[in-house]
């Protein structure tokens, strides 16, 4: 890892925000629009976010859902390198174990020579689906076995990246290319970067390992909000300085939302939320509009589902969404605040960005 890992790890806050802010997208998808509009709102978004003055933009894999275009984060980082110029890119995540470790390495060598020094490759353990899905992307029905394996998997591709197996292992003369061997062949010269790599989770598992590797930790609060802070409290304790960082330093996921006014942030927030019914009892969808979604007849348990959903949903004017930022992040002590604002219309969620860099007194562009 080259010596200035913790320096592309750790970002700077801008304005009056109390701590560097960034972007997870999920890519989604309303009903009424394509992939190709969700995609196109990703550039605009990630452009936004680099005049602004964020510090990276994330999209996370996911697969079998009709309303998130994310299930190809390689392909979009990609396309978004070729559209920004600063912001950092990452995964948030890649699912290690849909995938061959080296075909990541090469996926991520890839990304890192054309956005050198901007690219993160964060990493969870969970398949990003449901178990069918899964076991189609796995080609086996083990899946538990992958989760098991997660530590040995992430080993792996560690040494895939950083060319180093040692003398005796299989893979000794395999090299992930783009990559370190390019250097030490004759003639070769090689970027000093290498895509940081984040673990993520929404439990104490990956926690624990990140604090005990020594790497940043990125936890989903905004659908695991009861486990923030027991995780958090876990990585810092059992973080082991290392390499890549010296002192402990995690980011949160926060479903935000701002707009204009209240009332159209909850009408964004309720469709969203249907969205959210419909996944977890097995009818994914694309994400509904505010008027299909004030129209559905909530059964009382969907309706219980919705209010628990929304309450760890920062959403409403500009500044009720920057208290509620401000709030979270001293309960936290989070080092970062990833935010992702999920509704049904790309523009709702590109003017939710907009809001919040102005509530903060973000940089403007020259």
């Amino acid at each position: 890892m080259a010596a200035d890992a913790a320096e592309e790890i750790r970002g700077t806050a801008h304005g009056t925000a109390p701590v560097p802010l960034s972007v997870l997208d999920l890519v989604t998808v309303g009903a009424g629009r394509t992939a190709s509009d969700a995609l196109r709102t990703g550039v605009d978004i990630a452009r936004l976010a680099e005049s602004r003055g964020f510090h990276r933009y994330w999209v996370a894999e996911h697969h079998s859902m009709p309303g998130v275009a994310s299930s190809s984060p390689a392909v979009i980082l990609a396309h978004l390198a070729a559209h920004t110029g600063r912001i950092r890119l990452g995964s948030g995540g890649v699912m290690l174990p849909n995938h061959a470790p080296l075909v990541i390495a090469e996926q991520f060598g890839t990304l890192e020579a054309m956005a050198p020094g901007r690219i993160d490759l964060g990493l969870g353990r969970a398949p990003g689906t449901d178990g069918a899905t899964a076991a189609a992307l796995r080609r086996s029905d083990r899946l538990n076995e992958g989760a098991d394996d997660f530590p040995q998997q992430l080993a792996e591709l560690t040494r895939f990246l950083d060319d180093d197996f040692p003398d005796g292992h299989p893979y000794r003369r395999i090299h992930a290319v783009p990559g370190p061997v390019q250097a030490t062949s004759p003639g070769g010269v090689q970027s000093p970067h290498r895509p940081p790599i984040w673990l993520l989770g929404s439990s104490g598992f990956s926690a624990r390992l990140a604090g005990t590797l020594g790497l940043p930790f990125a936890f989903a609060h905004h659908f695991s909000a009861q486990n923030t802070v027991p995780a958090l409290d876990l990585y810092r304790e059992t973080f082991r300085p290392s390499e890549v960082l010296d002192a402990p330093y995690a980011l949160i996921g926060v479903s935000a939302l701002a707009t204009d006014d209240e009332k159209e942030a909850r009408r964004q927030v309720l469709a969203a939320a249907l969205n959210m019914v419909r996944l977890r009892t097995g009818r994914p969808g694309l994400v509904p509009t505010p008027e299909e979604a004030e129209a559905y007849d909530f059964s009382p348990m969907e309706r219980e589902f919705v209010d628990s959903w929304n309450a760890n949903v920062i959403h409403g004017t500009p500044d009720e969404v920057r208290t509620g930022l401000d709030d979270l992040q001293k309960r936290t002590g989070a080092d970062e605040l990833m935010l992702t604002a999920n509704a049904h219309g790309g523009d709702v969620r590109l003017r939710s960005y907009e809001l919040i860099a102005d509530a903060y007194g973000l940089p403007t562009p020259a």
